[in-house]
């Protein structure tokens, strides 16, 4: 009987086996534990470690929704493929007025959403009207990406009007010069949404996105998969696969055997420790992103003790940033000293780090009055993010850290959606997070995660609730500046007072590893972090 009974499970094992490795017709069976070398379906799978938190571009920040969001909706303009150079997308062409505050669009003709709706003047006017007043129905204070990078709503905008001076012409008006603008216009967030589908759907928009890009949206089934098909009367490049599937897979290493077993094609927020098998997978590739990012833990300053900057020095020393590369990164990450990466233009080189010194730490703990510590929370991401492949481990490093100089941490974590919401609301001590470089500009690092303006309760970006009126000033000042050499010596005088005021440890700047399969073709990982798909076959 007992023999019958483990020849039956054997062989159960064996089909769930076969069953997992044939999942879905990913792909057919061949080396390496059935990994296909080739595909049996015109389908690309992408795995990710976490669930996009909605669809919408204009209220989403974060980069899971970016990835899908990006696919589903085109901007004015766009950057090019393997860089934040801008070219045309939605606009033809553009010109801007001597005083540099008037820009003129020519607007691409013959172009419908997803709905069957036109593309026109009217539809981008109604787009900019959204986000730029914090009372409209479908904002009301949601549009964070527009105050974040237009310097806040209403009269606080820098945008003062949008005008559509012909069916296909549209014009926009600036309070004063503003030197980000035109690479502001290129990020995911300001997708030009159909306004028929904004009408129809209103607040459910983030979970009935329509656009005008390669993919139109099919279904989301939360904390599983987001599935697109190709947009057949595209305007630009048509997608070469049929459909597009990004699939939710929380573990890493999960997610890695599902590669290995074909179910999906392509995945990112890899534990780097995998990145030597998948080499040696002869279906495998491995690509790196390039870098344009910084993983942190920010310390909220509106609260003791981290409203002491002895403080917030001592845990930058009691940090070892070169073990954390170490142990959770194999070589894919540099230790972090500013809050911009060094790859891009206005990076303060000269700066020295807080170099790891526990004694030093335990000294200014007591020099600020904490001779024996204190107890605070330490908030956890729950998913990977490109900046930081195990958070949760990294959360458990740096627990370890604090504690060996007298710091009690406890740490907390909470669904990826709710733990960003907690964080805008300033609910943390302190924070794990970070960033990834949406225009190739320092603004949208410096100005955006630190300056005063984006430390809102209810929508902040600046998590460490940063207040520097001499930061801020400088920073404002370099978005009225159009000489980029002066905006880069503007830019290294903020880094220092930053640095001096130390409201973040900075952690690291990583470069992102992605598996995929060999048969993928086209795929160029984007500096931005997201990309979109169309040019991607996988036959």
């Amino acid at each position: 009987m007992q023999k019958k009974i483990l020849l039956v499970c054997m062989m159960m094992l064996l089909g769930l086996s076969l069953l997992i490795a044939g999942c879905g017709g990913e792909g057919t069976s061949d080396q390496d534990a059935g990994a296909p070398a080739q595909k049996s379906d015109n389908v690309l799978v992408w795995g990710r470690g976490g669930d996009s938190v909605g669809l919408d571009p204009a209220i989403v920040t974060d980069g899971e929704s970016a990835k899908v969001t990006i696919n589903i909706f085109d901007t004015l303009v766009e950057y090019e493929p393997d860089s934040t150079a801008v070219r045309p997308a939605l606009a033809t062409d553009w010109s801007v007025s001597e005083d540099g505050t008037v820009w003129t669009f020519k607007l691409r003709e013959g172009v419908k959403f997803h709905d069957g709706t036109d593309f026109n003047a009217d539809a981008v006017v109604y787009n900019f009207e959204r986000w730029m007043h914090k009372d409209h129905p479908l904002n009301n204070g949601e549009c964070k990406y527009w105050a974040y990078m237009f310097n806040g709503y209403d009269e606080d905008s820098m945008v003062t009007s949008v005008e559509a001076t012909g069916d296909y012409e549209v014009k926009i008006t600036l309070k004063e010069p503003f030197a980000p603008f035109i690479q502001n216009l290129a990020m995911f967030s300001f997708g030009i949404a159909s306004p028929a589908a904004l009408e129809k759907y209103g607040e459910d928009f983030f979970k009935n996105p329509v656009g005008t890009g390669p993919f139109k949206f099919v279904e989301w089934i939360p904390d599983d998969k987001v599935v697109l098909e190709k947009n057949e009367e595209y305007w630009g490049e048509k997608a070469k696969v049929d459909k597009l599937v990004f699939r939710s897979i929380p573990d890493n290493s999960a997610r890695f055997l599902e590669l290995q077993a074909g179910t999906i094609d392509i995945m990112d927020g890899v534990n780097p420790d995998d990145v030597a098998a998948a080499k040696a997978n002869e279906n495998l590739e491995v690509v790196l992103r390039p870098s344009m990012n910084v993983g942190y833990l920010a310390m909220h300053m509106e609260k003791e003790p981290f409203d002491n900057v002895l403080v917030r020095r001592a845990i930058n020393h009691a940090i070892n940033k070169e073990a954390i590369i170490e142990a959770f990164f194999t070589g894919l990450a540099k230790p972090a000293k500013n809050p911009m990466p060094p790859s891009l233009w206005g990076y303060n080189d000269d700066i020295e780090p807080y170099e790891y010194d526990p004694a030093k730490a335990k000294a200014l703990l007591a020099e600020a009055g904490y001779p024996n510590g204190f107890k605070t929370t330490l908030w956890a991401m729950p998913v990977p993010r490109p900046y930081m492949p195990q958070p949760q481990k990294i959360a458990e490093a740096i627990q370890a850290d604090l504690a060996a100089v007298g710091i009690e941490a406890e740490i907390v974590s909470y669904e990826w959606g709710t733990y960003l919401e907690k964080a805008e609301n300033g609910e943390h001590d302190m924070i794990l997070l970070g960033w990834t470089g949406d225009n190739g500009d320092p603004d949208n690092f410096l100005y955006v995660l630190l300056d005063k303006d984006n430390a809102v309760v209810g929508s902040s970006a600046n998590y460490a609730f940063y207040k520097s009126d001499e930061v801020h000033d400088l920073l404002i000042a370099a978005q009225k500046e159009m000489d980029q050499d002066k905006r880069a010596q503007l830019y290294k005088e903020a880094q220092e007072i930053i640095h001096r005021d130390a409201p973040w440890v900075p952690l690291d700047h990583s470069t992102p590893p992605l598996f995929m399969y060999k048969y993928v073709k086209g795929y160029v990982p984007h500096p931005t972090g997201v990309e979109k798909l169309n040019t991607v076959s996988v036959q």
